[in-house]
C-alpha cells in the first residue's frame, strides 16, 4: 500500500464457517488439546473439511494421553460450537478421520536443543510483521473493518438476536476504502455474502446487514445504496464445507494484513511455536506494533529469515516507509534485537506461547486482536516495548 497520493484499496474477510476457516478451527484445536497435555509438545496438523467429512493429517510429538478419539472429540466439539448442524456437515454425523503421525526424527534433530546447540528453526523462510495509524489498533483499515463486520454479525447470531435471525454460519466480507494523501477517508463498496436459510429474500438479508454495517464503519464512511453488495448471486444457502471443500491455511492474508503488507507464504493454523511461520510472524507484528505505538514510525515492516535447525534468524530487516521520525532504521533493528531474543526459544519464552491459546486465533485475523489480561492471549498485541523503544531514542 502506497505511503501517498489517492486510490482505492481493497481487503476481505470469511467468517468462522467459511470452510477454509472451520479447518483452521479444528487444526488449531488439535495444536490446544497437545499443549494442554505437554507444553513442548510439536504439532503440524493439516485439516480438510468436506461433506459430512473431516480429516486431520500431520505429524506430531506429545504425550500418549491425547489419543485419537480425543481428537475427534474435540474436532466435533470445535465444529459444534462454530454453529454447524445442517444435513450436509453436522458436529453429530460428520465422519472424522485421523492421520496424524510421528514427527520426522531429521526434523526434531534440527529443532531440538542438545549440548551447546540452542533450539533451533522449524523450517526454513521469510516472515513480516507490519503496523500502521490507519485504526487505534494499529492494522490497516480496509481488513479491520472486513473483520469487524463478520465477528458483530456472528456475536449477534450466537446471541439469538432478531436482528440476524435465519443467518447461518459461513460468511464473507470485502471492503473497499478510499484513500487521500495516503490517509483512507471514506468506504466506496462493501460486499457481504452470508450463508441463510431458505425462507430469506436477498432484499431482506441488505436491509438486515446495512444498519450493522454502517454502525461499524466511522460516521460518513458509507458507501452508496448501489455499492453496498449483499449476496451478489441473490441466494446463499447452500454453505460451510458442504457447500465447498475446506483446508488448512489457504487464508494468509485474511490471517494477516489483507493485502496491506508483505506475507512469507506460510500459514499459521495448526503449528506449534518452534514454526517460525507462526511464531516469528507473531514476534514481527509485535515489534512493528511497538515501533508505532512508540511514536517512532506512523508505518512499519519487519521482516526477518530463518534456516532449518539454526536458532538465530539469518537477517532482520526494518521499513518505515519513509514515515520514521528521525529514526535510523539500522539503529533500530539493533536496539531490537537487544531487547527482544528472536531465536525461536527466545521468542516462544518473551510471548508466551507453549500453551493452549491458538483456537481464538483462527477465525477473524490473528492481529489487531485485544489481548485478554486475565487470559493471557494476544500476547503479541501488547504495546509493553513502547516506552523501553522511546527511551532508546531519547523521546
Amino acid at each position: 500500500m502506497r505511503d501517498k497520493g489517492d486510490y482505492l484499496f481493497t481487503s476481505e474477510s470469511v467468517s468462522e464457517g467459511h470452510p477454509d476457516k472451520v479447518a483452521d478451527r479444528i487444526s488449531d484445536t488439535v495444536l490446544d488439546a497437545f499443549l494442554s497435555a505437554d507444553p513442548f509438545s510439536r504439532v503440524a496438523c493439516e485439516t480438510l473439511v468436506t461433506t459430512n467429512r473431516i480429516i486431520l493429517a500431520g505429524e506430531v510429538r506429545g504425550p500418549a494421553s491425547v489419543t485419537t478419539e480425543l481428537l475427534v472429540e474435540r474436532a466435533r466439539e470445535a465444529v459444534r460450537d462454530i454453529g454447524y448442524d445442517q444435513e450436509g456437515f453436522s458436529w453429530r454425523t460428520a465422519d472424522v478421520a485421523c492421520y496424524l503421525h510421528a514427527q520426522s526424527a531429521e526434523i526434531a534433530m534440527g529443532v531440538d536443543a542438545s549440548g551447546n546447540k540452542d533450539e533451533g528453526a522449524g523450517d526454513q523462510g521469510i516472515m513480516f510483521g507490519y503496523a500502521c495509524r490507519e485504526t487505534p489498533e494499529l492494522m490497516p483499515a480496509p481488513l479491520f473493518y472486513a473483520h469487524e463486520i463478520l465477528r458483530r454479525v456472528r456475536d449477534l447470531r450466537r446471541a439469538g438476536d432478531r436482528a440476524v435471525k435465519g443467518l447461518l454460519p459461513d460468511a464473507k466480507s470485502q471492503v473497499t476504502l478510499r484513500y487521500v494523501d495516503g490517509k483512507p477517508v471514506g468506504c466506496t463498496s462493501v460486499v457481504v455474502s452470508t450463508q441463510h436459510e431458505e425462507a430469506l429474500e436477498q432484499a431482506e438479508i441488505k436491509r438486515m446487514l446495512r444498519p450493522i454495517v454502517e454502525g461499524l464503519l466511522p460516521s460518513g464512511w458509507m458507501c452508496s445504496d448501489d455499492e453496498f453488495y449483499v449476496n451478489p448471486t441473490g441466494k446463499f444457502v447452500i454453505g460451510g464445507p458442504d457447500g465447498d471443500c475446506g483446508l488448512t491455511g489457504r487464508k494468509i492474508i485474511v490471517d494477516t494484513y489483507g493485502g496491506a503488507a508483505p506475507h512469507g507464504g506460510g500459514a499459521f493454523s495448526g503449528k506449534d511455536p518452534t514454526k517460525v511461520d507462526r511464531s516469528a510472524a507473531y514476534a514481527c507484528r509485535y515489534l512493528a506494533k511497538n515501533v508505532v505505538a512508540s511514536g517512532l514510525a506512523d508505518r512499519c515492516t519487519i521482516q526477518v529469515s530463518y534456516a532449518i535447525g539454526v536458532s538465530k534468524p539469518l537477517s532482520v530487516y526494518f521499513d518505515l516507509h519513509g514515515t520514521g521520525h528521525d529514526v535510523d532504521e539500522a539503529k533500530l533493528a539493533r536496539v531490537v534485537g537487544e531487547m527482544v531474543n528472536l531465536s525461536p526459544r527466545g521468542i516462544r519464552e518473551h510471548l508466551r506461547m507453549n500453551r493452549p491459546i491458538y483456537a481464538p486465533t483462527s477465525a477473524y485475523g490473528h492481529f489487531g486482536r485485544t489481548p485478554d489480561e486475565a487470559a493471557d492471549t494476544f500476547t503479541w498485541e501488547r504495546t509493553d516495548l513502547a516506552e523501553e523503544l522511546r527511551r532508546a531514542f531519547n523521546r
